[in-house]
């Protein structure tokens, strides 16, 4: 079956837009799309669309409700009030619902926050929010409590604090940009984010998670990728969640850097009426696979408030993975994955193939069917490596990294409504 990238059909408004406008980065989120008769002109609106933009603007709802996105993006989605991407881009009343669960900061990074816009859950890494603006605000956003500030770049008191505290922490081993969307800052700006971090010794590993990719591919450049491939190891962290996201114009901000030897791994969000079913994530996994991306996470939605509506139960995630299991190449398979509310971080979940178990061994059922025993070896008496001393310490300072505090100084954000003019450049 050969794979097939088509560019983006733009909405008839945007058809006589020259095209050094249409695919410059600035143009794009410059003439975002925020309010309801600027929707208007693109879509029409359902009468729950409609509504919820009204209601928003008349309780001033935010930070929890913003809504923007780039041209590029709402030409993706269709006319239909069904379409999948539309869920992803569009307000619905069902925002307004609390449900069945609902929480502010549902990944308590505001406990886990020992410097300003420093996110310390896991000892060895550490999440940087370098800005706190989106280009696209998705419905299901985790971060609503930060999200959506006129503040493009951190201020500078608060970014030297937080790279004190990354410089005091040994232990430390990766980095990982997020926000907001790191590519939304001006080449400038992200080069002397990076050329920091590269000047702690200790600081092995930089990830930048972004969906530029999907919603302003023309955001990579040539000069950017040459720019960040200069401060390596960088892994790039994309977060494509359907398969139509995948288009021409992602393919080559894709290709731009792979072909610069950065790798590239996906997150994607199982959500109700977008992608959760099976036949739809192995046509992402395969088609980004293609793309060299590597599908990394399939996450539960988390319980964000007004997110109920886009939420799968467990038990259909998890028919979702058993049916992938085997039938997808391991390349192609997502780790579902769900974070513990309130911040108790990831766990892992997989199929469960295990019939029974005792002192000699375990037996299972594998997906296919095949039920075997797997045995333990005669003599499993523990037996350590000889050279384990090289590494035991480095391995005691990683896991001392993190000093657990019941509070920190990240604080939940009011958003204000001023916009990109003169915050970001090409």
């Amino acid at each position: 079956m050969k794979l097939r990238f088509e560019p983006v059909k733009r909405s008839p408004i945007f058809t006589s837009i020259p095209a050094v406008e249409w695919n410059s980065w600035s143009w794009q989120l410059r003439q975002s799309l925020k309010s309801k008769a600027e929707f208007e002109k693109i879509f029409k609106l359902a009468e729950d669309e409609e509504s919820a933009f009204l209601r928003a603007q008349a309780t001033n709802l935010n930070p929890i409700f913003n809504i923007r996105s780039t041209p590029y993006y709402a030409s993706l989605c269709t006319d239909s009030i069904d379409d999948p991407l539309r869920k992803i881009l569009m307000p619905s009343q069902a925002e307004f619902s609390m449900g069945a669960q609902a929480q502010l900061d549902p990944l308590g990074e505001l406990k886990n926050s020992p410097a300003p816009r420093l996110i310390h859950r896991y000892p060895d890494r550490v999440l940087f929010l370098v800005t706190d603006i989106c280009s696209v605000y998705c419905r299901y956003c985790t971060r609503k409590h930060f999200t959506g500030q006129e503040q493009a770049f951190i201020k500078e008191s608060e970014y030297e604090q937080a790279l004190q505290y990354l410089r005091s922490r040994t232990g430390i081993r990766e980095v990982i940009l997020s926000g907001g969307d790191p590519l939304t800052l001006s080449d400038q700006h992200l080069q002397r984010v990076l050329s920091d971090l590269r000047s702690i010794e200790h600081i092995e590993i930089i990830r930048i998670g972004t969906r530029m990719h999907v919603v302003c591919p023309m955001r990579i450049t040539s000069d950017l990728v040459a720019m960040i491939r200069k401060f390596g190891p960088v892994y790039l962290m994309t977060h494509f969640n359907h398969p139509r996201e995948l288009t021409a114009e992602a393919k080559m901000a894709l290709d731009l850097f792979a072909d610069a030897g950065i790798p590239l791994f996906n997150q994607m969000v199982l959500l109700r009426g977008v992608n959760n079913h099976p036949a739809i994530v192995q046509a992402l996994s395969r088609r980004l696979l293609y793309l060299r991306v590597k599908p990394y996470y399939m996450f539960q939605c988390d319980p964000s408030e007004g997110t109920d509506h886009l939420r799968t139960s467990l038990e259909e995630s998890e028919k979702i993975q058993a049916e992938l299991w085997g039938n997808l190449s391991g390349l192609a398979m997502p780790n579902f994955s769900i974070d513990v509310p309130s911040g108790g971080g990831k766990v892992g979940v997989v199929p469960d193939f295990e019939i029974s178990r005792s002192a000699k061994g375990r037996s299972y059922l594998g997906f296919d069917g095949v039920r075997e025993e797997y045995r333990n070896p005669e003599n499993h008496e523990l037996k350590i490596p000889t050279d384990l001393n090289q590494y035991l310490t480095e391995w005691e300072e990683l896991k001392a990294a993190k000093q657990i505090q019941p509070s920190g100084p990240l604080e939940p954000r009011i958003f204000s409504d001023k916009f990109f003019d003169g915050l970001i450049g090409e």
